[in-house]
């Protein structure tokens, strides 16, 4: 299957790069979105990844960095999708976002989309950048190799 806006471009080679760059932006975040999908809309969750991520998010015009500044801004004014929010958030933080330009970003957000969503867009930072503390500060599992060995010295 040819892709119509990008002749010589398959299907696959979209959902390929796509993937790659869902990947890349959002993590295990992102993937387990998509994986919801996949049993009750398998060709939403293929859509998903071809459209936004394959062809939008992996165009030249903007760095990763931008557009996930652009994506918390227009979700944070939206005002009505705090889940899709949060992995943006969690997306923004993982290209190079500070949280303080985070924060910034949704008090911008108040003047053209009002104080509601911008309280809404800062209570949903407030659980992300809790939730990263939190897997921050959870010390690493010692590797089970190390750990047997440790037990038969």
């Amino acid at each position: 299957m040819t892709n119509t806006q990008n002749p010589g471009h398959t299907a696959n080679e979209r959902y390929a790069r796509g993937l790659a760059k869902l990947q890349e932006i959002d993590g295990e975040g992102g993937v387990k979105v998509v994986e919801s999908l996949a049993d009750i809309a398998p060709d939403f969750a293929r859509l998903l990844i071809e459209f936004p991520f394959g062809d939008v998010y992996s165009r030249p015009g903007l760095d990763l960095r931008s557009r996930e500044i652009a994506v918390v801004a227009a979700l944070t004014a939206m005002g009505n999708a705090a889940p899709q929010l949060k992995v943006h958030i969690q997306g923004a933080l993982n290209v190079g976002v500070t949280r303080t330009e985070v924060i910034e970003i949704v008090m911008q957000m108040a003047v053209y989309a009002g104080f509601p969503a911008a309280l809404n867009g800062i209570a949903a930072a407030r659980e992300v950048f809790a939730a990263d503390d939190e897997k921050s500060a959870r010390p690493l599992a010692e590797p089970r190799a190390l750990a047997e060995a440790a037990e038969a010295a």
